[in-house]
């Protein structure tokens, strides 16, 4: 498969993402992203005298003995989020049906960044496969956004395997503030990271989406086929018409995701699953109203 883009292809690509995922962001999320995700913290302000009425919880005593005055501790709502995306780019995300899951997941990357920057707040990127490939600090603004759109795009990857845990380390190191993270990825991982997603979920606000294919989950019956693994090179003959091979591949792929979706409910972190070609507004509109009914609680 040729993967290569030329300049004017990759803007045109861009362009269609943002007027696609623009157009989702006013018309399907409008509200959600803020309800679900506004006031994540509490910023100090200042310090003041103490009025009557006051929760004397805050009362700062520091500054009441030194002033003999009782003084507390104001503080505000923190509004401006810090946003991270963690893609995965690698080999295996060059396989789909109807659209290829990388770019399945530069849309749903693009229908959040435009989400965060529309809500003031700032959004950053880390794009991983066997290690961490590129890491671009977090921003605001409508160009930032689109700048993030066409590296996700244009970038190829060195390693062609996954690795999950060099970019939650990553996340961790340079993200020292509590931020809001999306790990988008197909999960077809090598490494065991069911510990170091369960720290990165107590440090942030941490969510995954899956990409996929429901041709990894329902092979057609189209006879002898040679199926070649991006990551491994491996090259395997499969017999489709086999209506038992069928059923076998189904099953492993469905108990896989089965398994991915378990391990993140026991490190607490929630999932989004979304299928090339069909339309990813519902499932994010679906986990934003989850969110906002799980807060009125």
């Amino acid at each position: 498969m040729n993967t290569t883009i030329d300049h004017k292809e990759l803007l045109k690509k861009v362009r269609r993402i943002e007027i696609r995922t623009r157009h989702a962001v006013d018309e399907v999320f409008a509200g959600q992203y803020h309800s679900v995700f506004k006031g994540r913290g509490m910023e100090f302000d200042e310090v003041r005298e103490y009025v009557p009425g006051d929760d004397i919880r805050a009362i700062d005593w520091n500054v009441t003995a030194r002033t003999g005055v009782p003084h507390i501790k104001k503080f505000v709502e923190e509004r401006e989020l810090t946003v991270m995306l963690l893609v995965d780019v690698s080999a295996s995300n060059l396989f789909g049906s109807r659209m290829l899951k990388r770019d399945l997941a530069a849309e749903a990357a693009a229908l959040l960044a435009f989400s965060a920057i529309r809500n003031n707040d700032r959004i950053g990127l880390i794009l991983f496969a066997e290690e961490v490939e590129k890491y671009i600090p977090p921003k605001k603004g409508t160009r930032h956004v689109l700048r993030l759109v066409r590296e996700l795009l244009a970038h190829r990857p060195r390693g062609r395997g996954t690795r999950a845990a060099p970019a939650l380390e990553y996340l961790n190191h340079v993200s020292t503030r509590r931020c809001v993270a999306f790990l988008i990825s197909d999960f077809l991982f090598s490494d065991p990271h069911e510990q170091l997603l369960k720290i990165t979920a107590r440090r942030h606000d941490f969510i995954s989406v899956i990409v996929a294919d429901r041709h990894e989950f329902a092979w057609p019956p189209v006879g002898l086929i040679r199926w070649f693994d991006a990551e491994t090179g491996e090259e395997v003959l499969t017999d489709t018409a086999d209506r038992r091979v069928r059923e076998q591949f189904a099953l492993q792929q469905t108990r896989r995701l089965d398994a991915v979706e378990e391990l993140h409910r026991r490190a607490g972190i929630d999932t989004i699953r979304l299928f090339t070609g069909e339309p990813y507004e519902l499932a994010f509109s679906r986990f934003f109203q989850q969110r906002v009914r799980r807060r009125r609680r």
